[in-house]
């Protein structure tokens, strides 16, 4: 089986590594856990076996939750060479997660030659090892619903690079129970794109800048366009092929909203296309919306039966 290595000429691996070792931070951090109450409540370092591997995540519980009523979950994946202390830092949703009272995952990808990854592909050519990722993300699934009231109509997933290729992957085989997927600076594979068939509509918001050139917005080496991706989840979700477009600046970084919706007007997809934006987790301010609200307000309005709340 290939490896990343074989897949993704030098000079963009080198910088895809570069760049996500800068989110990764050089030091992990020691995060606080909660006291143990009935409802205890901050972050938790855990861990669970599975096909093997002992796989670790953080799981944040927000001071809101009050272990009556049942809350949504959202997983937050890092990119390749990642890790969770790091890419907290650098993507911190856990002020929207108080704010909002969902529960957070920022899992961690299991080791590849030295570097963290996620397979976001079936079994294949694309997948860089053997790790089960489908099977860990359901076992997180069960343990956290085991321990917390999670509506399990509302579990949603967003990622950065290779964490955003793994959503996209996460919503074509477990659109049973990924209510909707976010992307930063992510696409699909090849394998997912001409593969994947999502047993449902899964809402999607896509954020990807014109001058990344890890993941190129126009695509390269088997990483289909991003306007190939815009055009995959629109024919799943049955909108209409031309979206509205709506002009947006953020300081002086020009952004282009494209939002396609269904002939009854539902949204299914949002993309944001950020002129001259690189290969980040942006640094947003859209009418007051940073790139994590940017995520949430679009995933939260969805669950597994479509439209919650109109936007």
């Amino acid at each position: 089986m290939s490896s990343l290595l074989d897949q993704v000429p030098s000079d963009v691996l080198l910088r895809l590594v570069s760049l996500t070792l800068l989110l990764a931070g050089t030091n992990e951090t020691a995060i606080a856990r909660a006291d143990d109450s009935k409802n205890p409540r901050g972050s938790f370092n855990l861990t669970l076996e599975h096909d093997g591997l002992t796989r670790k995540y953080l799981l944040y519980v927000p001071a809101s939750y009050d272990g009556k009523s049942k809350v949504p979950l959202l997983f937050n994946f890092h990119g390749f060479g990642g890790k969770v202390a790091g890419y907290l830092r650098a993507t911190d949703m856990r002020p929207l997660a108080d704010e909002e009272n969902f529960l957070l995952v920022y899992p961690q990808g299991s080791p590849l030659n030295g570097f963290s990854h996620w397979n976001a592909a079936t079994p294949s050519r694309e997948n860089k090892s053997d790790a089960d990722d489908i099977g860990f993300v359901k076992k997180m699934i069960a343990s956290i619903s085991a321990d917390y009231k999670v509506d399990p109509k509302r579990i949603y997933a967003c990622g950065y690079s290779n964490g955003a290729f793994f959503s996209y992957y996460l919503g074509c085989c477990l659109s049973e129970r990924i209510a909707a997927i976010g992307s930063v600076s992510g696409t699909m594979l090849e394998e997912s794109y001409e593969k994947g068939k999502p047993s449902r509509r899964v809402p999607m918001i896509n954020l990807h800048g014109t001058a990344d050139n890890v993941v190129p917005y126009d695509g390269k080496n088997g990483l289909t366009p991003i306007p190939k991706v815009l055009s995959f989840w629109a024919l799943q979700n049955e909108t209409r092929t031309q979206p509205a477009a709506t002009n947006f600046k953020s300081g002086r970084t020009k952004v282009r909203r494209l939002v396609y919706s269904d002939a009854k007007g539902t949204a299914w997809i949002e993309h944001y296309r950020v002129k001259g934006g690189g290969h980040v987790w942006f640094d947003l301010d859209l009418e007051g919306s940073d790139a994590n609200r940017l995520i949430w307000n679009f995933l939260s309005g969805h669950d597994l039966d479509g439209l919650r709340r109109k936007r």
